[in-house]
């Protein structure tokens, strides 16, 4: 069985083709800029681990599904997109809609549609390419993967804002969290590694790259999550703010004369670790701590900070803790920032072993000590896989 995962973004979609009787990559590439006419294109075969690129102008979503059926064709991995087994998509917003990821149709399309005030720079993006996508592959099964699906199990107490009702009633204003498909897999992998049952697993995830989610999980469901209505909301990011006293935006407003198209702008592409140091790469951070920047120090401080409240609010919720979990690009290739939240907690019962954290390795592991009354893991994350996945108990399902 193959799939072929497509995320698609308003001027980018990566893509990926699985063989799923082994769960493995077979290419993954990347168009760039459409509608820009140096758009680019990418396609690297991993059994030969070739690279193709080149630079043409890319019109839309449908040109570029276009492309990608024609590269896959020419690298060999295809004869055409019709020969998959079916085509996942992973679409950031599901509202409180979608429960489940679902098999795509025009009542699921339609749905899609309606949430889009909710996720106006992700899900027409998404669309387009799963419109494109059912063009291209016509009686190819499509599916749709969604990153706030994993959070529909939290109670309404975790999701409600402390705002007027009616604001839930007439907008749907509350958290829906996100990198749901993330804390999903990760936690999985984990509960399995560590040979406990995933319906009785507690952990802590936390998805750390540019942009930042921590997780409550009890009983192998996500009970509470720090992003909300939009990703904007919970940890410090490379470029987000996360959590702030709302007032700071009509202070802002008052003060500069911004719009709240400016402010949103400023909070979600020119805050976090970007406001505080002058960069949103942690690893630039890391060198201008060692040049004794002080900029760069308070960032990281701040950031590490909110990760440890994060922590140990959701230890308070969860009670009993089987795990903590590293996952995504900085959590799992940051062994200080793993050292420093870790020794942050040691009184909750996290012993690290420096040894373990400092091995390098894409594989799932402790980086804890033998005895350590909780432990600590770093999960290696794989979004495009988990979507391979779901898409494919769906079409099992589905026959």
């Amino acid at each position: 069985m193959k799939i072929l995962v497509l995320n698609a973004g308003s001027s980018s979609i990566k893509f990926q083709v699985f063989d799923m009787n082994n769960n493995s990559s077979l290419a993954i590439g990347l168009i760039e800029e459409i509608g820009n006419e140096h758009s680019q294109a990418k396609i690297k075969v991993l059994k030969t681990n070739r690279l193709t690129e080149k630079i043409t102008y890319i019109k839309d979503h449908h040109d570029a599904v276009e492309i990608i059926n024609a590269m896959l064709k020419k690298a060999g991995v295809l004869n055409s997109m019709n020969e998959v087994d079916g085509i996942g998509h992973r679409v950031v917003h599901g509202g409180k809609t979608f429960k489940n990821s679902v098999i795509i149709d025009d009542e699921a399309i339609r749905l899609i549609k309606e949430v889009i005030p909710l996720a106006p720079l992700h899900n027409p993006g998404a669309l387009e390419g799963i419109k494109s996508a059912l063009e291209e592959a016509k009686g190819v099964l499509n599916v749709a993967v969604f990153d706030t699906v994993f959070h529909q199990t939290m109670d309404k107490e975790a999701y409600l804002y402390a705002i007027p009702y009616e604001y839930y009633e007439k907008y749907d204003i509350r958290k829906y969290g996100f990198h749901g498909t993330s804390h999903k897999y990760a936690s999985e992998l984990a509960a399995n590694f560590m040979g406990v049952n995933i319906d009785n697993f507690n952990a802590i995830t936390l998805h750390i790259g540019n942009g930042a989610s921590a997780t409550a999980i009890k009983n192998g469901k996500s009970i509470d999550t720090s992003m909300g209505l939009s990703p904007l909301e919970g940890l410090m990011m490379g470029t987000r703010s996360g959590d702030i006293d709302p007032t700071v935006l009509s202070y802002i407003a008052t003060q500069d004369g911004k719009t709240l198209d400016e402010i949103d702008d400023i909070l979600n592409k020119k805050s976090g670790l970007l406001g505080i140091a002058g960069t949103s790469d942690v690893r630039k951070i890391k060198e201008g701590i060692k040049n004794n920047s002080e900029r760069c120090l308070l960032a990281y401080k701040m950031y590490i900070r909110r990760i440890v409240k994060y922590i140990g609010a959701y230890y308070a919720l969860i009670g009993k803790l089987d795990a903590i979990i590293f996952t995504a690009g900085v959590g799992e290739n940051s062994s200080l920032l793993r050292n420093d939240v870790c020794n942050a907690i040691s009184h909750f019962g996290i012993e690290l072993d420096n040894d373990l954290n400092h091995l390098q390795s894409n594989k799932t592991r402790y980086i804890t000590k033998q005895n350590s009354p909780i432990k600590a893991l770093v999960v290696p994350t794989n979004e495009e896989l988990a979507i391979a996945i779901e898409t494919k108990e769906l079409l099992k399902r589905s026959k």
